[in-house]
């Protein structure tokens, strides 16, 4: 498995469909793209999963975030995330069925690092997860590789 600075990468997957999410962690498994995957269903856990992974100093390296969540939904989420200094620096993708230019604008207006339409089809669904994960983890470079 890949670490950060002998860390263990630890990726944030806030996913209310529970299918997608275990196709999502299935895959990035599957590539070794991370060692601890945290996975919460609406946007109310994923705040208060941030607000203790704050207090005890591990917040996670990427979240992988759907729009459309229970309690909070996930554009007020990335709005949290990206008005907080404390999170600024973690790289927030969007991965969602919405293909709504609002959604989309409305996105990249809060700050989101990239925009993700979950494709339909599995194997295109199953090859956008290695592309993902081997561009956030392995070749972005972002302050955690500074």
């Amino acid at each position: 498995m890949k670490t950060i600075h002998g860390e263990p990468i630890s990726i944030l997957l806030v996913e209310d469909n529970e299918d997608h999410a275990l196709l999502v962690i299935r895959k990035l498994k599957a590539f070794q793209i991370a060692n601890i995957i945290t996975h919460l269903e609406d946007g109310e856990q994923a705040l208060k999963y941030l607000a203790n992974a704050k207090q005890e100093k591990k917040l996670p390296h990427l979240i992988l975030l759907d729009l459309r969540l229970p309690k909070v939904d996930g554009l007020e989420v990335l709005s949290h995330i990206k008005t907080n200094p404390d999170y600024l620096d973690i790289p927030v993708v969007i991965l969602t069925t919405s293909d709504a230019e609002t959604d989309i604008v409305k996105a990249y207006h809060l700050h989101a690092n990239s925009y993700l339409v979950k494709p339909v089809n599995f194997k295109n669904f199953t090859e956008l997860m290695e592309i993902l994960g081997f561009y956030w983890i392995c070749w972005n470079k972002n302050p955690f590789h500074a």
